[in-house]
């Protein structure tokens, strides 16, 4: 029995990393884009600005407010509403993951200060590099890198059907314009 719940820990611990590893695909490049365009300048020195400790308990806040989006996601699920469950998952997923990574990226070398903070960073970054490594990672990538490019192709499209029908629209109101002033 324990062998059993031990795998299926271990399962249940893979699909959580897997998870947040694919949401942080995503998040990472909001975040980044905050970065650039969110002038937060005093708020950004504060957060420089803390010792380990306290930048240890701001880091935890997204995560500690945030976490609990997933059960109550999964209640929406289980009583009918999946589209309110998914959306609520997926919102809740990407701001934690949003905000983790933003204060992550402000506090990291003072987090890095906190030996078991240190010590769990690497389990986690060797748990990720696992991941990374293996054959449904791989496939998944592949997947969301066909998907996105299917996406851009189709955008591009869009947007060129749409530039030739603004020029439709423009040149048969010049020639409605046209006729109205010649008669």
């Amino acid at each position: 029995m324990k062998r059993i719940l031990k795998i299926l820990s271990y399962i249940a611990a893979g699909l959580y990393l897997l998870v947040d590893a694919i949401f942080m695909t995503i998040a990472r490049p909001i975040a980044d884009w905050i970065a650039r365009h969110v002038a937060l300048r005093r708020l950004r020195d504060w957060i420089k600005s803390l010792p380990p400790y306290p930048s240890l308990a701001l880091f935890s806040v997204p995560v500690i407010v945030l976490e609990p989006i997933k059960p109550i996601a999964a209640y929406l699920a289980a009583t009918g509403q999946f589209v309110s469950g998914a959306v609520t998952f997926i919102f809740g997923e990407l701001l934690k993951l949003v905000l983790v990574e933003r204060l992550f990226s402000l506090t990291r070398e003072k987090l890095m200060r906190i030996p078991a903070f240190a010590r769990l960073y690497e389990s986690y970054s060797q748990a990720i590099a696992w991941l990374k490594g293996t054959e449904a990672w791989r496939t998944v990538q592949s997947l969301t890198s066909s998907a996105r490019d299917y996406f851009r192709a189709t955008g591009a499209q869009v947007a060129h059907w749409i530039k030739l029908l603004r020029r439709r629209v423009q040149t048969s109101r010049h020639q409605h314009r046209k006729r109205g002033r010649a008669d």
